[in-house]
């Protein structure tokens, strides 16, 4: 057996759900939004519930919520307008770094594991955000999905961060928290891990399984494999 890192070259991760916790001040955001358009707030529960696949989606979903049914596409785009405004004013005031997390990047670089950040998230929000919570500068560099055509479950970001650290798809690893990241990964050809701490509601498929779930970032620096393992013998892990 040997560590999981001695058989890859670099990591990506995702951000919200994975590196931070990022739903108290979207939910802020998202109820203020909602507020001012006159519409009814969302409890804290639901709010975790819609993040995933980029602010758009989160947008749409919090509107839908609160009015019963999709919003016209003046209102979307209005609404849109204000929440950037909203929580870009407000990127980590409640939200919090998860456990494990800086400890974990400062293992894996001292290990000599190239890393960087996958996210949907747009750039306007994830660059700030990561230099708030003193995580920009663990990451080689960050690719966001600013297109809705970038955007995970699609593999284009996970390939392009491989194709900047010069290393193969299957020598990366990407660690997320939800059924969009485990898709993109394997789209992509990377390993995937999952935590089991995210905001995924919708569950992953049987056909697109992570390989391993953890509960803290630092077990990727103990984790155990067979050496030369394809990614696929991690799955079942727990």
């Amino acid at each position: 057996m040997t560590r999981l890192i001695e058989n890859i070259r670099a990591v990506a991760f995702d951000l919200d759900g994975t590196l931070i916790d990022t739903a108290p001040d979207l939910g802020a955001a998202a109820n203020r939004m909602l507020e001012t358009l006159r519409y009814k707030a969302l409890p804290g529960h639901r709010i975790s519930a819609l993040i995933g696949d980029g602010v758009d989606q989160f947008i749409a979903r919090a509107l839908t919520e609160s009015r019963g049914e999709p919003p016209p596409r003046a209102v979307l785009h209005a609404a849109a307008a204000l929440f950037g405004r909203l929580y870009g004013e407000h990127l980590f005031e409640q939200s919090r770094v998860y456990p494990g997390v800086p400890e974990a990047l400062r293992a894996l670089d001292h290990a000599g594991i190239a890393l960087c950040c996958v996210t949907n998230k747009h750039s306007v929000f994830a660059m700030p955000l990561l230099e708030a919570a003193h995580l920009r500068d663990f990451f080689a560099f960050t690719l966001c999905a600013d297109g809705a055509a970038d955007r995970k479950p699609k593999p284009d970001l996970l390939l392009a961060a491989c194709a900047q650290l010069a290393v193969e798809p299957a020598e990366m690893l990407y660690v997320g928290d939800s059924h969009t990241d485990i898709a993109a990964a394997d789209a992509a050809g990377c390993r995937v891990i999952v935590v089991d701490y995210g905001y995924d509601h919708d569950g992953a498929p049987d056909a697109v399984r992570p390989d391993a779930i953890i509960g803290n970032l630092t077990e990727i620096v103990t984790m155990q494999v067979q050496p030369q393992a394809d990614a696929r013998i991690l799955r079942g892990l727990r």
